[in-house]
């Protein structure tokens, strides 16, 4: 049988227990709140499209008179969209690499015209983000060429004329 101590002792046990409980409730209680204050609101899931730099030389009405104009550029994309065609020398992420690509063009005697354009492809995304390291690495106009002929061919086959 308990001694009247050791019923005491218990008592003293389980109220010290449960003072805890209801503590440990109430941190639970506030610490929850607060996080599920700071929470954004929504959350996509669907990615952002990621902006790009594509270098545009002209836009024509007519497919002769746009083949006659650039007849001499190896590197370019020819978009048909809106019954007019769009050629573009060059697409990157990077505005520095834009203006360095903009000007290898223009020193050979283009025009370029820089326009953004948004793309929702992480593969293409992807690639792009790694030629572009090439790029800025590169001062020889020969490389840079080189590597925006890989990204225009890279567009065609992975969006072709998506946008």
């Amino acid at each position: 049988m308990l001694s009247e101590f050791d019923i005491l002792l218990v008592v003293i046990v389980m109220k010290k227990t449960m003072l805890l409980a209801i503590i440990f409730v109430g941190i639970g209680a506030i610490c929850g709140n607060f996080l599920y204050d700071k929470a954004p609101v929504s959350v996509s899931v669907f990615s952002p499209d990621t902006t790009y730099y594509f270098l545009q030389e002209g836009v024509y009405s007519s497919k002769d008179i746009m083949q006659e104009n650039v007849q001499d550029l190896t590197n370019k994309l020819v978009t048909y969209e809106d019954d007019k065609y769009y050629v573009y020398v060059g697409i990157t992420l990077d505005e520095d690499n834009a203006k360095k690509i903009q000007k290898i063009y223009e020193d050979l005697g283009y025009d370029i015209y820089i326009k953004l354009v948004e793309l929702d492809n992480e593969e293409f995304a992807s690639n792009v983000s790694q030629f572009d390291l090439l790029v800025k690495e590169s001062d020889a106009t020969n490389d840079i060429l080189t590597v925006e002929e890989v990204v225009l061919a890279n567009y065609e086959q992975i969006l072709g004329n998506e946008w």
